[in-house]
C-alpha cells in the first residue's frame, strides 16, 4: 500500500471508492464536497485533501475547494489513524479531534464511509 497523502494513496483510494458501496447521500442531492485540513503534515505532503461525493460516485483530490460545503481540521497524525482504521470519527470528533465547520450530522456518516472503503482500514 502506498503511503498516506503520496499520489499512489490518491489513485489507490479513488480505485476503492469507485467499488465501494452506495454513498450515503439522498438520491436528490447534488453535490456535497468536505474539504479536510491538517496543516501539521510534512512539507512534501498536502496540507488538504477533497472529498466530493454524488448520489452516484465519491472521489478524493489533494487540496482544497473553495466551494466546500464542510471543513474539517485535524492533525496529521489523527489523519493517519482515521485512515489505518485506529481512530474511528465518532470517537475522533467526541474527543476533539476533529474541528468541524458545516453540518457536523452530515459529516459523520460520510467519514465512517470512507473510512471503511479505505484498503488499509483494519476493520
Amino acid at each position: 500500500m502506498a503511503d498516506f497523502l503520496t499520489e499512489e494513496w490518491f489513485v489507490g483510494l479513488n480505485d476503492t471508492l469507485r467499488e465501494a458501496g452506495p454513498v450515503p447521500l439522498s438520491k436528490d442531492a447534488k453535490v456535497f464536497r468536505v474539504v479536510l485540513e491538517f496543516s501539521d503534515a510534512p512539507v512534501s505532503l498536502p496540507h488538504a485533501m477533497t472529498l466530493t461525493l454524488t448520489s452516484d460516485q465519491a472521489s478524493l483530490s489533494a487540496g482544497d475547494h473553495l466551494a466546500a460545503d464542510a471543513l474539517v481540521r485535524l492533525s496529521y497524525a489523527d489523519a493517519v489513524a482515521l485512515t489505518t482504521g485506529k481512530l474511528d470519527s465518532a470517537t475522533a470528533l467526541r474527543e476533539g479531534h476533529l474541528k468541524v465547520r458545516g453540518d457536523v450530522h452530515a459529516i459523520v456518516p460520510l467519514l465512517d464511509w470512507l473510512q471503511q472503503a479505505h484498503p488499509r482500514a483494519e476493520h
